[in-house]
This record gives structure tokens, C-alpha cells and sequence, in this order.
């Protein structure tokens, strides 16, 4: 029996990994006199084998190519040349490349959807990640909770309030539940722009529900309060909490000895 494409890919790819990108650009290159035509899965191990190496432009040539030989590029082409380019801090290039692939309608899927925010999420502006965030709801992907709370946490504190209560708000529809890691996001985004009044209605919302803010959070807006002369509200808002957290304790030394209600 002669190899196959898929023999092929596992060879180049683990040639890849080895870090013997030369040999496997060889192999790639003599594939057709061994009688066989690339195909996705062998143009994949070399897109995959250039981002390990970090030579992106060489990994978006061989998509290109790719596609100059009419061999269809499918959702693995795209979840490595989009994770690599996001990974590599090449965010133009990976936004490209990402909505080529929903004009050609592939649908990421929710994970997929995750692992491209979580690095866009923790450095530079929210803009990339919203971008992503909303070709993949609007092309009828399913978002995920932490996707969700990734979003809402890098939205909080760059203090893009809209953005953030959109994203609550289309959260909360999706039929997910705010924990107080949700809360304590959209209280800082409202202190974050001064918007303290609201900053407390969610607070109070929060422990209405059983949640108690962290005292981080609340030491924030506290201190936010009294620098605004706000010292009623700064008040009522510590009697508040003082009440929430004697609950809060309760609770947990009942499930500590079995109880749970």
C-alpha cells in the first residue's frame, strides 16, 4: 500500500513538531510525484507547522495556496490559522482571516468561539474580541458562559459601560444565570465612568440574590461614594452589606457542617 494524504499530514506534522520544518516542506513539495494530491488535512500540518515556528506569513501563504488549488479549506484550516495569528498578536490579519471563513459559511463552534477570545482578552482593547463575539452570535454560534464573563470582565475595565450592560443583557438571554463574578464585573465598569447610583442598584441586586461582593469591590465604590460626597448612599449601602455578609457567613458555616439550603 502507497501513503495516503493523511499519512502524509501525520508525517509533516510530526516533522513540524520536531522542528524539522524543512523536511516537511520537502515532503509537502514531492507529495504529487508520489501520486498524491494535498488535501485539507496536508495543507492543515503545514499551516500548523509554521505557526509552531511562528512564521505566520508563511502559514497564510500555504491557506492561500490552499485555495489557488481548489482544495477547501475546513474549520481545523481556520482554528489554526485564527488561534495562531490571535496568539501571535497578528489581530488584523486573524479578523481577515476569520470572516473568510464565515463567508464561507463555517460555523465556529462554541468552544472554538472561546479559545479566540481568551487570548483577546487579555491584552489590548476589547474591539478585536467584540468583533468576534458578534460575526459569531449574528452567524447563529452558540457563546459560552466564560466567553461571556471573559467579555464582560475586559469591557469592565476598560470602562465601555454600553458595550458591557449589551453584553449582560445578551448573556441573560441566552438563559445564563449572573453569579456574583458577573455582578462584581458590571459594578467596576459602572465605577469605572462614574456611574455610581446604577453601581449600587446592581449591588443591591446582587445581594437580593445571595451574593455578596467582594471586599475589594465594595471598598471601591465605597470609596468612590465618599469622594463624591455621596456619604448617605456610601451609608446604606455599608448597612447593606454588613447585613449580606453576616448571611453570607451563616451559609457557609452550615454547609461546612452539612447543611445546604
Amino acid at each position: 500500500f502507497g501513503p495516503n494524504c493523511l499519512s502524509f499530514s501525520y508525517l509533516i506534522e510530526g516533522l513540524g513538531r520536531a522542528g524539522r520544518v524543512c523536511d516537511s516542506v520537502e515532503i509537502f513539495d514531492n507529495i504529487k510525484q508520489k501520486g498524491c494530491v494535498p488535501d485539507a488535512n496536508v495543507y492543515n500540518a503545514m499551516i500548523c507547522n509554521f505557526m509552531l515556528a511562528r512564521d505566520f506569513d508563511e502559514s497564510v501563504r500555504y491557506y492561500r495556496r490552499m485555495i489557488d488549488e481548489e482544495c477547501e479549506p475546513d474549520l481545523e484550516t481556520y482554528s489554526k490559522l485564527v488561534s495562531g495569528l490571535i496568539k501571535g498578536r497578528k489581530v488584523a490579519d486573524a479578523l481577515e482571516i476569520y470572516e473568510e471563513m464565515l463567508s464561507r459559511g463555517i460555523v465556529p463552534t462554541t468552544g472554538l468561539v472561546t479559545s479566540f477570545l481568551k487570548p483577546l482578552c487579555s491584552y489590548g482593547p476589547p474591539h478585536t474580541a467584540m468583533v468576534i463575539y458578534q460575526k459569531a452570535r449574528k452567524a447563529g454560534c452558540k457563546i459560552s458562559e466564560s466567553a461571556y464573563k471573559l467579555l464582560l470582565k475586559r469591557l469592565s475595565g476598560f470602562g465601555k459601560c454600553g458595550m458591557l450592560l449589551n453584553v449582560w443583557d445578551e448573556m441573560q438571554e441566552c438563559g445564563y444565570l449572573s453569579d456574583v463574578e458577573v455582578y462584581e464585573y458590571i459594578v467596576d465598569g459602572l465605577c469605572n465612568i462614574g456611574h455610581l447610583e446604577n453601581a449600587v442598584l446592581v449591588m443591591e441586586e446582587a445581594m437580593r440574590k445571595g451574593f455578596c461582593p467582594n471586599r475589594l469591590v465594595y471598598s471601591r465604590i465605597s470609596n468612590k461614594l465618599m469622594d463624591s460626597n455621596k456619604t448617605e448612599l456610601a451609608y446604606k449601602l455599608f448597612r447593606k452589606i454588613k447585613e449580606a455578609r453576616v448571611k453570607e457567613n451563616a451559609r457557609r458555616f452550615w454547609r461546612r457542617n452539612g447543611w445546604h439550603f
